[in-house]
């Protein structure tokens, strides 16, 4: 028995995910930005959803909350420190605090920068991490209420979890990250090759999440800011990574 995740598509670029509890047959969905397609998902599936979880407050991400919830009778939990952002939440779940999902234990883990108070959600158990729009598959938010050293500080904790958990975050972003990613580190040899397979997945429309820890540890730039050869390729050699990564960051933003 496990935790089985299935992916739903929602709007233009955005996944909501289903999280079933094999064990318990509880259904949770993470990030509803509209209830209709996490509902057909659901029951297609023979579940019933009975929790929602959000990574933060932005409406792409809780739009759905209320009518999934009026729906379902699903049980709304927002991290804490934007719960009184949230009107739709009912519980809160702060730093280090244990949110599950049946058997299924999460770790909740701060992550401020694109916002002031996300919270990813982490299962050793299940080896799986619901990033939000803190960390994107080879990319990561932009820094719409925090500072380059908090999103650097959330980013390396997110990094220290194990290579083989995998990354479910909130928007399929790859392709064009990866354009991105071979700009400042193009001798990236893992980069280049991944940088085929994302092509091939897209072309078949084929989502490329998930992804992995250890893939994005190897390829993501945005996880790389305390790596001499990439502050070299971007003329920062020796910089303090919170400052590297801040560039990088502005790089981005003006790709």
């Amino acid at each position: 028995m496990g935790l089985e995740i299935v992916l739903v598509p929602l709007l233009n670029d955005n996944y909501a995910y289903l999280a079933h509890d094999e064990a318990t047959g509880i259904t949770a969905c993470i990030d509803p930005a509209v209830a209709e397609p996490v509902l057909a998902a659901a029951a297609s599936r023979g579940w019933v959803i009975s929790q929602i979880i959000n990574t933060h407050h932005h409406h792409d991400h809780t739009g759905g909350n209320a009518a999934l919830a009026a729906a379902t009778g699903a049980v709304v939990t927002a991290p804490e420190a934007e719960r009184h952002r949230i009107a739709s939440a009912h519980a809160g779940i702060s730093d280090g605090e244990t949110y599950r999902i049946g058997e299924t234990a999460f770790l909740g883990i701060a992550t401020p920068g694109h916002t002031a108070g996300p919270i990813s959600y982490y299962s050793a158990a299940a080896g799986a991490l619901f990033s939000g729009d803190t960390l994107f598959a080879l990319g990561c938010g932009r820094l719409f209420e925090g500072t380059a050293a908090e999103m650097w500080t959330s980013l390396k904790r997110l990094r220290a979890l194990p290579d083989e958990t995998l990354l479910y975050c909130g928007h399929e972003y790859t392709e064009a990250n990866c354009r991105f990613a071979l700009s400042v580190d193009p001798g990236n040899e893992a980069l280049i090759a991944r940088t085929t397979e994302i092509a091939s997945l897209r072309a078949a429309g084929t989502p490329t999440i998930p992804s992995s820890i250890g893939l994005e540890r190897r390829t993501n730039p945005f996880l790389r800011a305390d790596d001499p050869d990439l502050q070299r390729q971007i003329g920062m050699a020796g910089a303090d990574p919170a400052a590297v990564f801040g560039e990088i960051r502005r790089l981005k933003d003006v790709f």
